[in-house]
Parts: C-alpha cells; sequence; structure tokens
C-alpha cells in the first residue's frame, strides 16, 4: 500500500510517454507530489499490479489512498480537489 495516504504519490517509469506528458503538464500545477520509480522499487511493482488488474500500468497515481491508473491531468487534478486540496498551491 502506498506510504503516503494524506498526498499524491506518482509511479512511474523514465521511458514511458504519458508519465513524461503528466509530469511535464503538472509542472505548473503547484500540485506537490512524491514520486516512486518502479524500475528500482519491488514493492512499488506489486502495488501496481495489486490496483490495475495485474499490470504495472504508469503512471499510477495514489491521492490521500486513492489509486489512479493512468489519470489525466484533469482527473488529477479533480481527485486532489476533493481527497486533499491542502497540496494544491
Amino acid at each position: 500500500m502506498p506510504e503516503d495516504h494524506d498526498g499524491v504519490v506518482m509511479y512511474w517509469r523514465p521511458d514511458c510517454v504519458y508519465c513524461i506528458k503528466l509530469r511535464l503538464s503538472l509542472l505548473f500545477s503547484g500540485l506537490r507530489y512524491s514520486t516512486r520509480l518502479i524500475f528500482r522499487d519491488k514493492e512499488a511493482k506489486a502495488f501496481l499490479r495489486s490496483v490495475a488488474d495485474g499490470c504495472e500500468t504508469v503512471p499510477t497515481v495514489v491521492v490521500a489512498g486513492h489509486p489512479m491508473v493512468n489519470p489525466s491531468r484533469r482527473q488529477l487534478l479533480a481527485a486532489v480537489r476533493e481527497r486533499a486540496p491542502h497540496l494544491l498551491a
């Protein structure tokens, strides 16, 4: 389970175009989040498989304990406004 139940954690890998796109789109959003690089983290891989039907789909973002598999910027920010508004600048 993700370690930050009150925050936002993005699971990603550097060769993922969707991860890069989401991270770039969040660059000026003011959202505070942490990242977990799945190449180096067996627990992160196991967590991804548990929330993505056995796949290691990235980006997967957890907002205050609620996992979102491959969310759009709009979906992610809506979830943050609902579940963790204190993280927005």
